[in-house]
């Protein structure tokens, strides 16, 4: 090669790749049939890193010759650029999405929590338990009526409590204790005395009367503390030898119409006084305060028989 010739005819002949270089160009070199490294028409262009786009054709900013090519603009901080999308930031058509692409599936990194759902979550426990709540008062203050007036300040004054239950007109219920008596401890007249020597008696050290079997004989029984008029039972405690006998009551000197039965009750065999221990009862109507009680042996009486204890009861037995 001599001084200002540069070889072949063509620069390709002397250098292959002539077309790659600057002074190659500008001398006229051409790239092999279809195009070559560097020049517009070739298939193979430079391009800036992640400056293709998937799906569209790229838009070439050519620089001129010696000078860096156009770095593309960056969006906004935090925006997807175009120029550096991944490929799934594409929407089908080819072009770049226009939005952010909901999360799909529970892997991968989504949008973070449900605020929204957790929110209203919250809202409807709280509601819940304020209902419950709620209730739970209501109930509470269904009550009776007496706990609700016995209960507290909320009370209004003139709530009271029930008054105690008056004694019943009739005189049927046992609302105090009624009189009673040892029979030895009562009026005794016609003959009527004390003894001890048959056994079973429930009167203070076995004492009971007797001497009843003969006309007049009596015991006459003063007794107070009568609550109020009313009816009342008395229960006589006495003893039979093995026999019935009977005998006449009086109520404040009003003969009763029925005798006062001295039936053999305890079936005792007869002249045994000891098993012959048993009770009887008579309705008879009574004064409050004091009254006087009168059995006595009349006239067509059978009239052999002890006495033990006198009581009184309540209201009539049926």
């Amino acid at each position: 090669m001599t001084p200002g010739n540069n070889g072949a005819s063509t620069p390709e002949d002397d250098d292959p790749f002539g077309y790659l270089y600057a002074d190659g160009q500008a001398n006229g070199a051409q790239p092999p049939s279809g195009g070559g490294y560097g020049y517009p028409n070739s298939v193979s262009r430079v391009r800036a890193v992640g400056e293709r786009q998937y799906g569209q054709q790229p838009q070439q900013q050519t620089a001129q010759y010696g000078q860096p090519p156009a770095v593309p603009q960056q969006g906004a901080y935090g925006q997807p650029n175009a120029h550096y999308a991944a490929p799934e930031n594409f929407a089908a058509g080819g072009g770049p999405s226009t939005g952010r692409q909901p999360a799909q599936g529970g892997g991968g990194r989504g949008r973070g929590p449900n605020t929204k759902g957790l929110l209203i979550g919250a809202v409807a426990v709280v509601a819940a338990v304020v209902i419950g709540i709620a209730v739970a008062m209501a109930n509470g203050d269904k009550g009776t009526d007496d706990d609700k007036a016995g209960g507290g300040a909320s009370a209004p004054a003139s709530a009271s409590a029930s008054p105690s239950p008056s004694t019943s007109s009739t005189g049927d219920a046992n609302e105090v204790e009624l009189p009673a008596v040892d029979a030895k401890a009562v009026s005794l007249t016609g003959g009527t005395t004390t003894a001890s020597d048959v056994k079973g008696a429930k009167a203070g050290d076995g004492i009971y009367v007797t001497n009843f079997n003969t006309v007049g004989a009596a015991i006459t029984w003063n007794v107070s503390g009568i609550p109020k008029d009313g009816k009342y039972t008395l229960v006589v405690n006495y003893g039979v030898p093995g026999k019935d006998a009977k005998a006449a009551l009086t109520i404040n000197g009003t003969a009763q119409t029925r005798p006062l039965n001295l039936g053999n009750f305890a079936h005792a065999p007869e002249g045994d006084y000891a098993k012959g221990w048993t009770n009887t009862w008579s309705n008879i109507t009574l004064n409050k305060g004091t009254n006087t009680i009168k059995i006595s042996c009349e006239q067509g009486n059978s009239c052999d028989a002890n006495f033990d204890q006198l009581s009184l009861e309540a209201g009539w037995r049926g």
